[in-house]
């Protein structure tokens, strides 16, 4: 059976880079953005969401790597 997106389940168009709460579950550890395979989003809202991801490092919101 295969996951159904997170977003599209709960109706979310946009999502916020400010939200860091939501975007931290869609990081690993080390910082890397995680694959759709693994977070089971599709990929509209994996598109949205890297770019989310993006925005929330240019501002300092979530570090660009940990070593």
């Amino acid at each position: 059976m295969r996951k159904k997106c997170r977003f599209c389940k709960e109706g979310i168009d946009r999502i916020n880079y400010k939200d860091t709460s939501v975007i931290k579950g869609f990081v690993n550890e080390r910082g890397k953005i995680l694959s759709s395979r693994i977070t089971g989003v599709c990929s509209f809202h994996q598109r949205r969401l890297s770019q989310a991801i993006k925005r929330a490092r240019e501002i300092a919101l979530l570090p660009y790597e940990t070593r």
